[in-house]
């Protein structure tokens, strides 16, 4: 018997012909053997080829693995039998063959291990599949997404408080109950509090539908702006009417700012949201509404007829303040009670009417404003501002953008002032005076910050909420919504207010008057236990 061993080939064309080999004729075939072993076997004078795989070679050979796997991890192919040459003996031969076989070795262990890492890979992914929910995802589960949707694509903390928010998908919509609606709002409700952020909260239709209209121009009801202002005992004083809409229906019927709102339609207000009060005032233009509203010391019960109301968010007077003789300075004030659509427009509208009456400086009172329309608060910023930051809009990776003012906007950079001789300087007229306390938040609280940290206004007051977090609201398909924290703020002097508040220049007693024409007789009556010189209302 004589043995042949093939060379390793490094690129073979991919043909098929025959061959003649020891003068028999053998027909060529691909193979993804590299090396190969053929033996001519004469039996009785007949001469024959044994292919490597036949017989008692085929254990061996397969032990003896003679592939080669270049470095794309492909098979170099060889045509059998072909370019053969001649050897001694078999086992020289399959010495070669070893050797070939230990570089073989050496290069498929890289490549077995990583087809095991691809399959444990492949298999984690299916068991991970496996888990997820296999029933078809209910209306209720995707109501459920799509408020988890919403908060992973706007929420400002994307560690969402340390917590994997796909792995808390999983699990709830594997592990909470989603039958009803209610069931799925408290697991939307649940699933906002792992954030432990009490700025983002869950609406549903009912409240989110008073949130909005609580931002818009006009409304269908009575013409009250509300709220639960802190009373003196730290505790809120109940529902009080922070003001009504000149000309509408409970303005005309007498209810006046600082009126407490007992029962709305017989249902009593103690143990009622701001939501529920809300929607409660709202209704069908032309439907009737009772109201319980305790005034001073009298309380009354009132039967009023909804209608649509523009809501005016700004109420301003002239405050006149004793001067030298028979000299006055005219105090234009200015009280601003949300930031809904019509309000830089309306403060736009107030600071010319009172420029018309002679007016010499202004007061902007803040206090118990409920916030509102991130815009409109940097748009009247920039009524009062000639230039200057007015905000820096944070996230995580720290300043994302800049609001800031040129001056074309301005309306009121600077007054014209009195003269009033030797009494203080009477420059000081030209700044704007800001009145804060707790109940000002969110959009007012960047019109504070930004106001005193370009020195265009000094801050009386308390220090404001300290809600340095800006929220957008987003409305889901069964018409609920989500207000989300989209970003945080920090002032033009890159103060973080978050649960610190604007400082004020100068202190205010909690009971100072809050209504305009109380405040004005603070500025008036020298004798009252309120009452403010000019130097104390302008100087820092």
């Amino acid at each position: 018997m004589e043995c042949f061993l093939g060379n390793p080939i490094s690129s073979i064309p991919s043909i098929s012909n025959q061959v003649r080999l020891n003068g028999l004729l053998t027909r060529t075939t691909k193979s993804r053997l590299c090396v190969e072993v053929s033996c001519i076997v004469k039996f009785e004078g007949k001469s024959r080829i044994r292919r490597s795989f036949d017989g008692t070679y085929n254990k061996r050979l397969f032990l003896h693995s003679t592939w080669r796997i270049n470095k794309g991890v492909e098979c170099i192919h060889l045509i059998k039998h072909q370019f053969l040459l001649k050897s001694g003996k078999f086992t020289t031969r399959l010495q070669r063959i070893g050797q070939y076989s230990e570089e073989f070795r050496s290069s498929v262990a890289g490549v077995f291990y990583r087809t095991v890492v691809v399959v444990m890979m492949v298999m984690t992914l299916g068991a991970a599949v496996s888990k997820s929910p296999s029933w078809a995802l209910s209306e209720e589960n995707l109501l459920f997404l799509e408020a988890w949707r919403t908060i992973d694509r706007a929420y400002v903390d994307k560690t969402f408080n340390g917590q994997s928010w796909f792995r808390y998908r999983e699990n709830a919509l594997r592990s909470e109950p989603m039958n009803t609606r209610q069931e799925t709002y408290g697991a939307i409700r649940k699933m906002i509090a792992t954030l432990d952020d009490p700025f983002t909260r869950f609406l549903e239709p009912d409240k989110f539908k008073s949130l909005r209209s609580g931002t818009q121009s006009a409304v269908t009801g009575v013409g009250l702006s509300i709220g639960y202002p802190t009373g003196t005992n730290g505790f809120a004083s109940g529902l009080v009417v922070i003001s009504a809409s000149p000309g509408g229906p409970a303005e005309r019927a007498g209810v006046a700012t600082g009126d407490l709102i007992l029962a709305i339609d017989g249902i009593s207000t103690e143990n009622m949201t701001i939501y529920e009060a809300a929607d409660h005032l709202q209704g069908p233009e032309a439907s009737e509404i009772k109201l319980t509203v305790h005034h001073e010391s009298e309380t009354r019960n009132l039967s009023l007829i909804r209608e649509k109301v523009s809501l005016n968010p700004v109420k301003s007077r002239i405050c006149k303040m004793p001067g030298v003789g028979d000299d006055t300075t005219q105090i234009g004030y200015i009280k601003l009670t949300s930031f809904n659509q019509n309000a830089s427009g309306a403060v736009k509208e107030a600071i010319e009417t009172l420029r018309k009456n002679n007016v010499k400086a202004f007061i902007l009172d803040l206090r118990d404003n409920s916030g509102g329309l991130f815009p409109e608060g940097i748009e009247i910023a920039k009524i009062w501002l000639d230039k200057g930051v007015i905000v820096y809009i944070c996230d995580s990776r720290g300043v994302r953008d800049i609001y800031d003012t040129d001056g074309s906007n301005a309306v009121a950079p600077s007054e014209p002032l009195a003269v009033l001789p030797f009494l203080y300087d009477f420059s000081r007229l030209s700044r704007c005076l800001l009145k804060v306390n707790k109940g000002t938040a969110s959009a007012s609280e960047i019109l504070a910050g930004a106001l005193k940290d370009n020195r265009r206004a000094v801050v009386l007051g308390e220090p404001t909420f300290g809600k340095g977090k800006i929220q957008s609201v987003f409305q889901l398909s069964d018409g609920s919504g989500l207000a989300v924290t989209v970003a945080r703020y920090e002032t033009p002097a890159h103060n973080d207010i978050d649960k610190v508040g604007v400082i004020p220049d100068h202190p205010l007693p909690a009971t100072f008057p809050k209504d305009g024409e109380s405040f004005c007789g603070c500025l008036q009556e020298s004798g009252a236990a309120c009452y403010l010189n000019r130097v104390e209302l302008f100087s820092r």
